[in-house]
């Protein structure tokens, strides 16, 4: 089992592996003890989130409470907004396109 207590709904998170390997996501659900869902509006939308497990993810020190905060008053969220959110923490290589 493993320990989820230091992860939360909006925490970003580093893939560690994979094929998605150094890229940054947003934790948008937990599956269980092992898994949680990820997105990033791009290749991991909010309807087709990214099931990874727990011990692959580099826990960041960054929760976006604006996403919690849109969950939890329902509000209706899209993938344009949250590639916003993510846009200033992408690697530099990435922001430019190369």
């Amino acid at each position: 089992m493993v320990d989820t207590s230091h992860i939360s709904i909006g925490q970003l998170v580093q893939s560690r592996a994979g094929r998605d390997r150094g890229n940054i996501f947003l934790v948008a659900d937990f599956v269980d003890s092992e898994y949680v869902l990820l997105i990033d509006g791009k290749l991991r939308p909010i309807e087709k989130p990214k099931k990874k497990k727990i011990k692959h993810i580099k826990v960041l020190n960054t929760v976006l409470s604006d996403y919690t905060e849109w969950i939890e008053s329902g509000t209706q969220i899209n993938n344009k907004w949250i590639r916003t959110l993510l846009a200033p923490f992408e690697p530099q290589s990435e922001r430019r396109g190369a």
